[in-house]
């Protein structure tokens, strides 16, 4: 008897992951550093200059880390309740942050106690940042107001009162120390000036704002809020250009590239999109382990910092030329193929004596089914969670056998709603694959044969019955236009191509004669 053999799963071509240079370029990074904070991490800003170490806000603490040491290199803790925003000065000597006590706070990086404090805010403090001069501090609060304080002095220079909900998110212009830009939970964006006595522009972005984002220009500012990233040319009165909407949950900060030619957006849905600022499409695509809070570059993209909500702080650093010579020559290192097959072309000599290990065939679940020729059961097995929806080639692989053997029909037959419902389900969604139509509209067609008098039994099957006859219409509709199409393109081609003449002798077309030549057929009258 012949030994059985299993079935054979057909190797179809799979469509590589397209290469760019924006794969190469955001794929270059070390595997991730994860640090546990205190509490959720808020607000990451890194440092203006050398050596770029970055701040970290997260619950009552900021932590400020070097660019390359996982222990922060800094510690403020003078904070009663939860800080926000710890943000640097533009010459990296001083930092500022927020408080949900309502009092900001300013502190000297080289020292532990604040230098100053400004009072004046009645609730907590979410925004704040820096003038381009240096000596003036924005701050926005869930009060609704926003404020400039004057630092020698620590006091308050003016409070705009406009936003009727809490300001969350805010940006200082770095061209021009009067003009600041506030986002509020009302949906609105104002931009101030502070020789004015009231905002000078206002722009509705339809969500509550979570994140402000200046290009380095000034001449557009993007916005976050909702599932929402929108871009809004500044120098046209705040004409929104582009509504990007890519996220499928809030997106909570923006982050721009050290060339200013790539945008990215992180939200609570785990994703950090990237996107080109000339087209605004998605070219790349991180994913992390937790909702996103906060998202932070260091200057020249030599790390991508990122701040979830499971107290998670996620390092990224960009590998360096010497990380890769050191990982081919540890590549070179690992044993050669010739270590593990070594032996196995031996051939014995004469006196040798060969004991040879038989071989145990190990079979699928699907297979030892076949073997005993249980046709419904090795379906099933086929039909595993896990299978159809990983390897669907595999069921389809034996669907193509059953009907082979000619039980594929027995197969199908006399299934329950749940086993039919799940059925259904696989040839809903692979039908009109390419690779798997043949077999599967051959199953279609018997499905629909056997189980075409038990509609109105269930509603579940009905509804997915319809569903595959109205597949099985659409593909024979397309099957005939692709035919109609082909038809006439042969057509074309057949009248574009050159027409070439055939060589003939000297015959006469006429009577197929040569010039000169007389016909012996039939005899010619003499005139009398």
């Amino acid at each position: 008897m012949a030994s059985f053999k299993p079935t054979k799963i057909p190797d179809y071509p799979k469509l590589g992951e397209k290469v760019t240079q924006d794969t190469l370029y955001w794929k270059n990074y070390k595997a991730p550093v994860l640090i546990k904070e205190f509490g959720a991490v808020s607000n990451i800003d890194f440092s203006p200059v050398a050596p770029h170490n970055f701040a970290v806000t997260a619950f009552t603490r900021i932590h400020i880390y070097g660019p390359f040491s996982h222990e922060p290199v800094k510690t403020f803790t003078k904070f009663k309740d939860t800080a926000y925003c710890g943000r640097f000065r533009s010459d990296g000597q001083l930092l500022v942050a927020g408080c949900e006590d309502s009092v900001v706070r300013l502190f000297d990086v080289g020292g532990k106690v604040a230098l100053r404090m400004f009072k004046g805010h009645t609730k907590a403090v979410h925004v704040t940042d820096f003038t381009s001069d240096r000596y003036q501090i924005l701050t926005g609060s869930d009060d609704y107001t926003c404020r400039l304080w004057d630092i020698p002095n620590a006091a308050e220079l003016t409070s705009y009162q406009e936003h009727t909900d809490y300001i969350r998110c805010g940006v200082t212009s770095k061209l021009n120390r009067d003009l600041f830009i506030t986002g509020s939970y009302d949906h609105s964006l104002k931009v101030f000036d502070a020789r004015a006595e009231k905002s000078v522009m206002t722009m509705d972005h339809g969500q509550p704002v979570e994140s402000l984002l200046l290009y380095p220009t000034e001449g557009l500012l993007v916005s976050a809020g909702g599932r929402y990233v929108k871009v809004w040319d500044l120098l046209k009165g705040g004409q929104p250009l582009v509504s990007l909407r890519n996220h499928h949950k809030t997106v909570t900060c923006l982050a721009l590239s050290s060339n200013g030619q790539r945008l990215l957006s992180a939200s609570l849905d785990r994703h950090v999109k990237v996107y080109n600022t000339t087209s605004y499409k998605v070219v790349h695509n991180f994913d992390y382990e937790a909702s996103i809070l906060s998202l932070a570059l260091a200057p020249e993209d030599e790390s991508i910092v990122v701040g979830m909500t499971n107290s998670i702080l996620s390092i990224k650093n960009r590998k360096s030329p010497e990380d890769s010579k050191e990982k081919t020559s540890q590549q070179r290192r690992r044993p050669s193929y010739r270590v593990f097959v070594k032996g196995k072309n031996y051939v014995p000599k004469q006196g040798d004596y060969l004991v040879s290990k038989p071989v145990r065939q190990h079979l699928a679940k699907y297979d030892k089914q076949l073997k005993k020729f249980n046709a419904s059961k090795a379906l099933d097995a086929a039909l595993l969670t896990w299978v159809r929806l990983k390897k669907p080639e595999v069921t389809v692989a034996v669907m193509k056998e059953l009907d082979r053997r000619g039980t594929l029909r027995n197969a199908l037959a006399g299934r329950d709603e749940q086993d039919l419902s799940r059925f259904l389900s696989f040839l809903i969604g692979n039908l009109v694959d390419i690779r798997f139509a043949p077999v599967l509209v051959t199953v279609a067609d018997m499905i629909l044969d056997i189980y075409h008098s038990v509609m109105g039994q269930s509603s579940v099957v009905d509804r997915q019955l319809l569903r595959l006859e109205e597949l099985m219409d659409k593909e024979l509709e397309c099957q005939k236009e692709l035919l109609s199409v082909l038809g006439m393109l042969d057509t074309l081609f057949a009248s574009s191509l050159p027409r070439k003449e055939v060589p003939c002798s000297d015959t006469g077309r006429s009577n197929g004669l040569a010039q000169g030549e007389t016909s012996t057929s039939r005899p010619q009258l003499q005139a009398t």
